[in-house]
């Protein structure tokens, strides 16, 4: 619980309390629709909670209110009537059952430390439960995999695995074999009488992709290869309202082992590129996706499933703001979230495909198996037109009123009032993070200087993309060398190129709005000196995918952004908290070898339902450049590994983010 209000929430997310009357909509942030916390006032006049303005503004560069343009340096706190009103509003303890007192929102804290017998009591029966307690043993040696899964086949002894998708080859990732150390594995002999973990289950999965154009993108990012530590081509990111967001199968995290029948389980970066920007109407796609840890009930939850069958359901809003007329449940004996019901009248309940206690496994390809409410609502009120349903569904089965836990969600209401919380966007630090060396593996870095004499008029004839404000803190880059203007005379700046300075103004810690403005500005001069960063291939002689799809909107390969010095890089850190029992739930590659040298650390699995996953900020192909601000570079798997799991509770992460490659 937390200490502030006495109440269970995530660690950056804002404080719960229970209001005594109605609060003035006035007074209601309208990102998280409760009354306002830290209130931040915009220049367009409306004011939302610091932390959910924080967060929102992270992903995007408007008001959510009139979508105006902002940033988040224009905002500032709200007045000091505003501030005192908010915390003079009436509350209830938490603690209702051992105290019934009300106070002012700003007196609950003290009251809690100070006064409350059943906060008192809260810890008093924590304390007794820590001590008794005697400290397990140490933990034993985590379980590790090769970097590159073999052809998928049943292990003798393999656990069950629940009939969720279609049949198909079932693997244990806990197999002791060099090469990849894995967190995620950590076996304890505490808690008798949890479910026993035995192994992590994949499944591997042959999923048809149809598209009616076949040159239309896939619409995911893609990380990995033969040719870095991943091995294996992963799934970064699925993109909304796409083909794959569409069939709603494929999630973030999962291996695609083959392409129309061709293994593409050891091939470059590169090539794998090619083979998913191949066009075409029909894909077929065999795919390793994690389930998770198998347990005790897994055989139960196997044989209770086999009736069960998965529906796609796509909805379409008139406009952002129209709600669905759907309530979204969570159970307290099965994870993930379910359909309560269907709001007479909605635009769900006039489709008429989605049905009350439907299982929803994905929203626009966002995978909900372990899912929230609020999560979901995210999803729907961020959608512009298309929603796309994933559903799983038991014939003959009604919901009980009785199997509620209470976490009701209306993704209505949410939608209709600028939505629900937003509690997984990515919270980016500022800082960059200075490393020693870089991973340069098949990429090298030139840095030229272009010195032009030009009519003033004259345009540059470059496009750009990046900039700090986009949520991978981007360095910017040319995205194209239009026919016209004094670049393409010159023939120097080329596509991919990334623009240090323009006449001695530093580019490399601009938004895109402000590299617009400094190159338009210094454009207008009778000379031009740019500064710039060409990423040369090695080892390639194979044409570049990017140059080779014509058809596909250009943006730089993921495994070109790994040839940046680190001095271009832009870190973040990363909070995970778990509780004593629990693993963080996420699989490295990497580190120092003595045959491969130095090499960076990247997150290669992440696993259903654990910290790392519920979090949502860490990605897979992102690199962990230290732990608890330690660098990580140098270190060994056998060194980075205790580390992590000393770390009982918490853990900071820094890692640098590079956007996967889109096919």
């Amino acid at each position: 619980l937390c200490c502030e209000c006495g109440q269970c929430h995530l660690l950056l997310d804002n404080h719960l309390y229970n209001f005594q009357d109605e609060v003035d909509d006035e007074l209601v942030c309208h990102i998280c629709l409760q009354p306002l916390l830290q209130p931040m006032d915009t220049p367009c006049g409306h004011t939302y909670c610091f932390k959910c303005l924080e967060n929102f503004m992270q992903e995007y560069n408007f008001c959510p209110m009139d979508r105006k343009k902002l940033s988040f340096q224009q905002c500032h706190k709200s007045s000091l009537l505003v501030r005192n009103l908010l915390d003079k509003l009436i509350v209830f303890c938490p603690f209702k059952a051992e105290c019934q007192q009300t106070m002012q929102r700003c007196e609950l804290e003290a009251h809690l430390q100070n006064r409350c017998p059943g906060f008192k009591k809260y810890k008093s029966e924590l304390q007794r439960k820590k001590n008794p307690i005697p400290k397990g043993k140490d933990d034993p040696p985590a379980k590790v995999e090769t970097n590159t899964l073999k052809d998928p086949e049943v292990p003798s002894g393999g656990s069950s695995l629940v009939a969720e998708s279609s049949g198909a080859a079932v693997v244990s990732l806990g197999t002791a074999e060099p090469g990849l150390v894995n967190p995620a594995f950590e076996e304890t002999e505490e808690g008798e009488n949890l479910p026993q973990r035995t192994s992590l289950v994949a499944e591997t999965t042959t999923i048809e992709i149809h598209r009616e154009d076949p040159e239309e993108e896939l619409g995911m990012r893609i990380v990995g290869g033969k040719d870095t530590p991943l091995g294996n081509i992963v799934v970064q990111e699925v993109l909304q309202d796409s083909v794959i967001a569409a069939d709603g199968r494929i999630a973030p995290g999962d291996h695609i082992l083959e392409v129309n029948g061709v293994n593409i389980s050891s091939v470059t970066h590169c090539q794998a590129v090619s083979f998913l920007r191949h066009p075409g109407p029909v894909l077929h796609l065999m795919v390793l996706q994690e389930k998770g840890f198998s347990n005790r009930t897994a055989q139960q939850d196997s044989t209770s499933a086999t009736n069960r069958e998965v529906i796609h359901v796509t909805l379409i809003k008139r406009d952002r703001s129209e709600p669905l007329g759907i309530k979204l449940i969570r159970k307290t004996d099965e994870a993930g979230i379910f359909i309560l019901d269907l709001l007479e009248g909605g635009l769900a309940a006039k489709n008429g495909k989605l049905s009350r206690n439907d299982r929803v496994l994905s929203i626009n390809g966002q995978d909900l198996r372990q899912g929230t409410p609020e999560a979901a609502a995210q999803i729907i009120q961020s959608s512009d037109s298309r929603v796309n349903f994933v559903v799983l569904r038991q014939p003959g089965v009604q919901l009980s009123d009785s199997v509620e836990d209470g976490s009701t969600s209306n993704s209505s209401s949410s939608s209709s009032n600028g939505g629900s919380p937003v509690h997984h966007r990515r919270r980016l630090d500022q800082n960059h993070y200075r490393r020693k060396s870089n991973y340069q593996k098949g990429y090298v870095s030139h840095e030229k200087t272009v010195a032009i004499k030009k009519e003033p008029k004259e345009s540059l004839g470059i496009t750009i993309g990046g900039g700090r404000d986009n949520k991978n803190k981007l360095p910017i880059y040319v995205t194209s060398v239009q026919p016209i203007g004094c670049l393409f005379r010159d023939g120097r700046v080329k596509r991919g190129d990334v623009l240090l300075s323009i006449n001695g103004i530093d580019l490399t810690h601009l938004n895109y709005y402000e590299a617009v403005s400094a190159l338009k500005s210094n454009a207008a001069s009778h000379s031009v000196v740019l500064k710039a960063l060409e990423i040369l291939s090695l080892n390639s002689p194979e044409p570049s995918p990017d140059v080779k799809e014509q058809g596909f909107s250009w943006s730089p390969l993921w495994i070109t952004w790994l040839g940046l010095p680190s001095y271009l890089h832009c870190c973040q850190d990363i909070v995970l908290s778990k509780g004593n029992l629990e693993s963080w739930g996420f699989s490295i590659v990497g580190g120092f070898e003595e045959s491969k040298g130095n090499q960076p650390f990247f997150i290669k699995t992440i696993v259903p339902g654990t910290p790392a996953f519920r979090d949502r900020k860490l990605r897979c192909g992102d690199e962990i450049v230290a732990v608890n601000g330690v660098p990580a570079i140098g270190m060994s798997n056998s060194e980075l590994i205790p580390m992590l799991k000393e770390q009982r509770n918490k853990v900071t992460l820094t890692v640098v983010s590079w956007p996967g490659s889109l096919v």
